[in-house]
């Protein structure tokens, strides 16, 4: 008997009561019940749940809306689906169908079909388990693919020849390394030489389907595993090729720098220990980016990447562009922090000024704590001393940024003089003169010419007068 919570079960049985009372059969499939035999926590994990039936699932749809009670219906006919709200479940019913791809194009050909026909389209073995819900049949398991085989072998399979999965929709690569990035489980063989051959089919996807896929290996607990399967699969050059070319290390007298792919990738995995923020991960993707135009062997120095913090920020709003990622202040953020990714650690020394740790905070604002953040996961040698060197030399710099900052108030920090007082102090008219004023008033709190006080603001004005004012 199902071990499942009690309020899915009797949800499940009136659900395979409705069915029965219109003559159909009900099954649900896919992610609940692999999850129910992964043993995670469904009740308060799964909020999606899917049916398949035998004949419309828009018929049974709004009979199941009827016996729970609801008004919460959405139908889609053009794709014979409908959805049903109940309380915090998004129910999705569709009949079982067949479906068959022409070689250019994502719209399938779909008929009415069986069960079998149903678990033959789906993407994976783990994926293409259901279980009925009819009365006489409740609980029954529907396991064509050795599906529950594979999720104790931790294996990722495609139920049928893998090159015809992929063929019908490449997007299912992506998916099959995404599961394997969450589950941490193994590509079989075949599946991943299918996945080598035909990775040039990703391009008949669209970037947000791609990006969609994508962002789900990023949040995932070790996202390093998924990206290393992208690059190892050939993927990942298809939509991201700046990243594959940070592989590799070139020597040169004696002297070798470390492999930025493979650094981001322990970087990545570092900040997902220490933060779910989507947009952080994605700082730390980014943040060594345009080291490979900046590489540079320099004569008693080694190997040098100057400049790189600057480009990969100038180039963020291209990549994030490309890969079909939001242009709006989550693309700033990402931007803000590439750009500064390099500032607190160059704080290091004890001859630092309050003036340079002043002018980090300014600009960092609100996003301060998640640059110390990346700045932490940056910090990666095989050479346990080194990293225990540095970490310590981290722990000064976030103490000088703290006593700075209850000292100074320099944090989101707003001019005490305002536009419209400089233009009456001065006698000038609106234009670039106020923004140079209000620029030499904030260096000069900034470096500590003067205290970030209104009165020592408005003295530092008037001491700029005699420079501006109309002859």
């Amino acid at each position: 008997m199902l071990d499942i919570p009690k309020k899915h079960k009797k949800l499940f049985q009136q659900i395979g009561e409705a069915a029965e009372s219109i003559n159909q059969e009900v099954f649900v499939v896919g992610g609940y019940v692999r999850d129910y035999y992964l043993r995670r926590n469904i009740e308060q994990d799964i909020t999606d749940i899917d049916f398949v039936t035998l004949g419309s699932g828009i018929d049974l749809a709004q009979k199941v809306a009827d016996t729970l009670k609801t008004k919460q219906i959405s139908v889609f006919k053009q794709f014979g689906t409908a959805q049903v709200k109940y309380k915090n479940l998004d129910l999705e019913f569709v009949g079982a169908r067949k479906e068959s791809y022409r070689r250019d194009s994502r719209k399938p050909i779909v008929e009415d079909g069986t069960i079998e026909d149903d678990q033959l389209r789906r993407d994976l073995t783990i994926n293409a388990l259901s279980w009925s819900l009819n009365p006489g049949m409740f609980g029954v398991l529907h396991d064509p693919f050795n599906g529950i085989q594979d999720l104790q072998n931790k294996l990722i399979r495609t139920p049928i020849e893998p090159e015809k999965t992929f063929e019908d929709d490449p997007l299912r690569m992506m998916r099959a390394v995404r599961f394997a990035t969450q589950l941490q489980f193994k590509l079989e063989g075949r599946t991943l030489a299918a996945i080598k051959k035909m990775a040039h089919r990703l391009s008949i996807i669209s970037k947000e389907r791609i990006i969609d896929e994508l962002n789900k290996i990023v949040m995932s607990s070790k996202p390093s595993i998924g990206f290393a399967l992208l690059l190892d699969a050939g993927l990942l050059k298809q939509f991201f090729p700046e990243m594959v070319n940070l592989l590799g290390v070139d020597e040169k007298n004696g002297q070798r720098h470390k492999d930025n792919f493979w650094h981001t990738l322990e970087v990545l995995d570092n900040t997902a220990k220490m933060s779910d923020n989507l947009w952080l991960r994605w700082a730390a993707i980014m943040h060594d980016i345009a080291k490979p135009p900046t590489k540079k062997f320099a004569k008693g120095v080694g190997w040098t990447f100057h400049g790189h913090d600057a480009l990969g920020a100038k180039w963020t709003p291209r990549i994030f562009k490309r890969l079909g990622l939001p242009l709006d202040e989550r693309m700033k953020y990402v931007q803000k922090l590439v750009r500064l990714h390099l500032r607190p650690i160059a704080l290091v020394s004890d001859e630092v000024s309050d003036s340079a740790i002043r002018r980090l905070i300014y600009e960092a604002g609100d996003d301060l704590e998640d640059l110390m953040i990346l700045c932490r996961a940056d910090i990666t040698s095989k050479n346990e001393w080194k990293v225990k060197k540095y970490r310590n030399n981290f722990d000064r710099v976030e103490k000088r940024i703290t006593e700075v900052e209850e000292k100074d108030r320099i944090r989101n920090w707003k001019n005490p003089i305002s536009g419209d007082e400089i233009m009456d102090v001065l006698g000038v008219e609106p234009g670039p003169v106020v923004g140079q004023v209000k620029d030499r008033i904030k260096d000069a709190i900034l470096d500590g010419e003067i205290s970030n006080n209104y009165e020592e603001a408005y003295e530092y004005l008037l001491k700029l007068k005699p420079h501006y004012e109309k002859s």
